[in-house]
């Protein structure tokens, strides 16, 4: 009985040790989070606005008169805003392949190009990302979504990254 009142008393080497090691990942912890919102805030500063074009084809007609209504429109990523909207949409013929093996243009189809322009953290290696997709040239599987618009399947097919604003 005696020795435990005693260890519940006094501290050994290895309790000391065990409660420095504990203090120093909280304090560790409590750094790194003041140290990301200050980051987040020094970053804001340091921004790269993005503008990408992206590519739908054979969509029914009838999508680009709706998809005009509701431009500007916030860009989305699973069910949240995201940062940045669709500016713009411009139509262009959609061409199949005729039954005498020439190209014509399907009447019911268009070939649309949504302008859209987000920005992202300027650093050394950039990835620019909507939500979780990356925005690079030529991907095809791109899924362009915002509040009232969703387009699946899109091809990338041009990315402007202006000059990081200093600040």
């Amino acid at each position: 009985m005696e020795q435990k009142a005693k260890r519940v008393g006094k501290f050994n080497v290895i309790d000391i040790i065990a409660v420095i090691l504990i203090l120093a990942v909280v304090a560790f912890g409590a750094w790194k989070l003041l140290g990301s919102r200050d980051g987040g805030e020094a970053g804001e500063s340091s921004m790269v606005q993005v503008t990408y074009v992206v590519r739908a084809e054979g969509v029914p007609v009838e999508l680009y008169e709706n998809c005009l209504e509701h431009l500007p429109s916030p860009l989305m990523a699973s069910g949240a805003l995201v940062g940045g909207q669709i500016e713009s949409v411009e139509k262009a013929p959609y061409y199949i392949l005729g039954p005498d093996g020439q190209w014509v243009e399907d009447p019911d189809h268009v070939t649309l190009y949504f302008t859209a322009t987000t920005e992202t953290p300027a650093g050394e290696v950039m990835t620019t990302k909507v939500g979780d997709q990356e925005v690079r040239i030529g991907k095809t599987d791109y899924i362009l979504k915002s509040e009232y618009i969703e387009i699946q399947g899109g091809t990338i097919v041009d990315v402007t990254w202006e000059e990081p604003a200093e600040g």
